[in-house]
């Protein structure tokens, strides 16, 4: 029989610095990766334009998920710029959207962003 007289070796306490390293390079990579979209800004006509006078014929766009509708004819949203011109004697003129259903946010955007890039810039936006 043979006796270990040698004592047990002293637990090493693990290091913490390999998970410091990995957390700051973490923290670098989402601080950088946070800001690849590019901020856009959308010109919707505020309040308070109860006391403007209406001209010309209604111009009402309901938005609704997969459908849109101009004065409650269902209408595709390529055609929609060239179904208003009708309707607007100027660029100048609102155009109401009108979310409906349960429209999602982005689908309001598209439109809004169809309607802006041909050449409408009032649009009024109402719940």
């Amino acid at each position: 029989m043979s006796l270990n007289l040698c004592p047990p070796a002293p637990r090493r306490k693990p290091s913490l610095t390999p998970m410091i390293d990995v957390v700051f390079l973490l923290l670098v990579f989402f601080m950088l990766a946070s800001r690849f979209g590019q901020d856009v800004t959308l010109p919707v006509a505020g309040g308070g334009g109860a006391g403007a006078d209406w001209s010309g014929p209604p111009r009402l766009v309901d938005i609704r998920p997969g459908v849109v509708a101009l004065n409650g004819v269902q209408t595709a949203l390529p055609d929609l710029p060239a179904a208003l011109e009708p309707l607007t004697d100027s660029p100048a003129d609102p155009v109401v959207l009108r979310p409906r259903d349960g429209a999602d946010l982005q689908r309001v955007i598209t439109v809004m962003e169809a309607l802006s890039q041909a050449g409408h810039d009032r649009l009024i936006l109402v719940e």
